[in-house]
């Protein structure tokens, strides 16, 4: 996973001890299955820096509370503070030790229930040497994809890093299952995109896309970027419309 700045580097290294900790657990290991932008960067999928963990939670209702109480009890041998947690699912936000002016707080998010058309996989994580269960690719772009609106009707936010890994989806060549929009949207996939086409062009700004991925990009990359990832989104967006369309 790549740095932004050098200071990043001790967040990077709190998220990959946590990360190594779940997997080396028997418990947590086959429960929860990886999935996001850390993963996507970690996999070298996505080309930016991440700053959260994401899983999805595979096991039953009854397996919560079991799984809470070992994710809190690697917290206290780590060292970590928790700052807050969800009463319903496993999220907590974590402190970790620092100095003055870095960041030294980090996300873990669990989603319960995942949706059914979600695919996984086996993958070996070079990094911390571990072999972790994960989404694939394919159904981490199609979540992405649903991600920007979801997150938007949910919580009234839009995330610049959403635009940007749709855009690095798209210019990497990947394709996204459409087995999982059609199921966390409720309708086809032609809507889907044209909703999404719309929704960019009214909500997302160049200023918005700035704020967000300013941290998470080097100032290279940020530079270059900037000005052109809202319009080439919008560019693969309608240009996988017309694909769908003319395959119909």
């Amino acid at each position: 996973m790549q740095l932004p700045q050098p200071k990043d580097a001790k967040h990077k290294a709190w998220l990959y001890r946590i990360l190594s900790s779940f997997y080396d657990d028997a418990h947590l290991s086959s429960i929860l299955y990886f999935k996001g932008g850390t993963c996507a960067a970690m996999l070298g999928i996505l080309d930016r820096f991440s700053v959260d963990l994401d899983f999805d939670f595979v096991g039953k209702e009854k397996d919560l509370d079991a799984t809470r109480k070992r994710m809190e009890s690697i917290f206290s041998d780590l060292g970590l503070e928790i700052k807050d947690k969800s009463r319903r699912i496993p999220q907590y936000f974590l402190r970790y030790p620092s100095g003055d002016g870095e960041r030294n707080t980090l996300k873990i998010d669990v989603s319960f229930p995942h949706p059914k058309s979600n695919k996984y996989e086996a993958r070996r994580f070079s990094e911390i040497d571990r072999i972790i269960t994960c989404q694939t690719s394919e159904t981490m772009f199609a979540n992405k994809l649903v991600a920007l609106m979801d997150r938007y009707d949910k919580k009234k936010s839009i995330a610049g890093r959403d635009v940007y890994d749709i855009h690095h989806f798209f210019e990497s060549g990947l394709r996204y299952d459409a087995d999982v929009i059609k199921e966390r949207t409720g309708g086809s996939v032609r809507m889907f995109f044209k909703k999404l086409i719309v929704f960019i062009d009214k909500h997302v700004t160049d200023e918005l896309i700035s704020q967000d991925m300013n941290v998470l990009l080097s100032y290279a990359k940020f530079r270059i970027i900037r000005k052109t990832l809202r319009q080439e989104t919008l560019m693969y967006l309608k240009d996988e419309l017309a694909r769908i369309q003319s395959s119909e």
